[in-house]
């Protein structure tokens, strides 16, 4: 899976999550954006647009940390790339999967990964509700009134 260079939407939302993400963790994970991690079901590393490491996680041999130390991931939606990541970390573990839509101004938070490669539970929350996200042992809340949104390409309405 290639990844995709941050665009302004792309980039407003994760840095909007990241610095909300950062300030209820008070620093006790680290919040990572487009790092290298070590997702086997993947078959190599891949750079999630956002990550939450375990607090006591540790790099591998390459320098990298292995999907098992991951307690989030937070993508935003890449038509076509999708499915493929949701696969990714279902397979490889990841507890929590958030996928930030901008387009249809919703978010579907994944929780209960199968070895299967999907999610047992999902629930979609329209952009201006907040986000409860269950991260370790607390329940994070994200709010996504300020996510910004696609607006329409000029001439095409």
């Amino acid at each position: 899976m290639p990844e995709v260079p941050y665009d302004e939407l792309r980039w407003g939302v994760v840095f909007d999550a990241a610095v909300q993400i950062g300030d209820e963790l008070g620093g006790r994970r680290r919040v990572l954006s487009q790092v290298l991690i070590d997702f086997p079901a993947a078959h190599g590393p891949l750079a999630p647009d956002l990550a939450v490491v375990a607090p006591d996680a540790v790099h591998n041999a390459r320098g990298r940390y292995e999907a098992a130390e991951v307690e989030m991931v937070l993508e935003v939606a890449h038509p076509g790339r999708d499915h493929a990541w949701v696969r990714a970390c279902a397979e490889s573990g990841v507890p929590l999967y958030v996928v930030v839509d901008p387009a249809a101004e919703v978010c579907t938070v994944h929780t209960a990964p199968d070895s299967g490669g999907g999610y047992r539970e999902a629930e979609r929350v329209p952009f201006g509700n907040d986000l409860f996200l269950p991260l370790g042992d607390r329940t994070l809340v994200l709010q996504t009134g300020g996510f910004p949104t696609e607006r329409p390409t000029p001439g095409t309405a």
